[in-house]
């Protein structure tokens, strides 16, 4: 149970779904940057950003984000779940490019500290062919992520068990995108 009444089902309405039907006003925002973040035209394709909001909720124990965001990057890549268990369980055996590689270590480092993304880990990925576009948006990310842990943390919200669920709400993200929280479960 959460930690304050959110005046709904949490089972209906899990993780950060519940807080932002709570509050509506602060949904908004918030959804319009994951859908800016992870859905927008882009360079780096939307299931790979999701892939790095996925490895940083990971980080961060955050079990309903990490899930959900594992469902999301697997709906949009060729290689579904199987590549984002492979580069959660470690990164540097994972069958992905050096540039996205390079990209989740500065996601990782963000994680731990922003202070920690040191110029040798962007110079690392700019070798790899990153721009300075998607390093700022990972960087960003990794930040908006780290965010929203603590937010569905700190208030103690419902985490489903199980892939089903979570498969359910990819299928939304992926058609519609991150829409009003009042409407949808959203980030």
């Amino acid at each position: 149970m959460a930690h304050i009444d959110l005046g709904i089902d949490e089972k209906e309405f899990p993780g950060v779904t519940g807080p932002m039907r709570y509050r509506p006003e602060t949904a908004k925002p918030l959804n319009e940057l994951a859908e800016v973040l992870l859905r927008a035209p882009h360079t780096l394709p939307p299931g790979e950003r999701e892939l790095i909001a996925a490895y940083v909720s990971g980080r961060n124990e955050c079990t309903f984000c990490c899930a959900s965001h594992s469902a999301f990057a697997a709906a949009q890549l060729d290689e579904g779940m199987t590549l984002v268990d492979q580069v959660r369980a470690d990164l540097d055996s994972a069958p992905i490019s050096a540039k996205l590689r390079a990209l989740l270590r500065i996601a990782g480092a963000v994680q731990i500290s922003g202070r920690d993304v040191t110029s040798e880990l962007v110079a690392d990925a700019r070798a790899e062919g990153a721009t300075d576009l998607e390093i700022h948006d990972t960087v960003l990310i990794a930040a908006a992520f780290c965010m929203f842990n603590r937010y569905v943390d700190g208030l103690g919200t419902f985490a489903p068990e199980g892939q089903e669920a979570y498969a359910q709400m990819a299928h939304r993200i992926v058609d519609v995108g991150y829409g009003s929280a009042a409407a949808t479960p959203a980030v």
